[in-house]
């Protein structure tokens, strides 16, 4: 019997071995992380309106006036060019305050033009300048 007893612990201990094996095979894997979520498809609703353009200011002189395409661009003293589009809502003052018209700006002009940031232009809301010398 003594026999026995040892070879029957063998056995069992085969078992449990065995069980524990089939067990972690058994075991579902772990999940995959999840994937972020998809960015939602555009929908066809309008977009909302934007927040208030930043106001800017630029001096400097007036290299370029096209009134027909309604641009102009500007010559700070640093040597920046600034690109300015204007419409029929632009302020125009000489700087001896009287009202004025595009234009009566002239190239050398010397200016100074407030104007915001819409999408990808800066378009010109005020604009005081002092005639080029030798202008009127």
């Amino acid at each position: 019997m003594k026999s026995v007893i040892p070879s029957g612990v063998a056995v069992v201990s085969l078992m449990f071995a065995l069980s524990a094996c089939t067990t972690q095979e058994e075991m579902a894997p772990k999940p995959a992380p999840k994937p972020a979520a998809p960015a939602p498809a555009p929908t066809a609703k309008a977009e909302p309106a934007p927040a208030k353009a930043k106001v800017e200011k630029a001096a400097g002189d007036v290299g370029l006036l096209d009134t027909e395409k309604n641009y102009m661009i500007l010559v700070t003293k640093e040597g920046k060019l600034v690109t300015l589009d204007f419409d029929q809502k632009t302020k125009i003052t000489k700087i001896t305050p009287t009202p004025s018209k595009i234009a009566d700006v002239g190239l050398g002009s010397s200016a100074t033009v407030t104007y915001e940031k819409v999408k990808d232009k800066n378009v010109a809301t005020k604009l005081d300048y002092r005639p080029a010398k030798g202008g009127d």
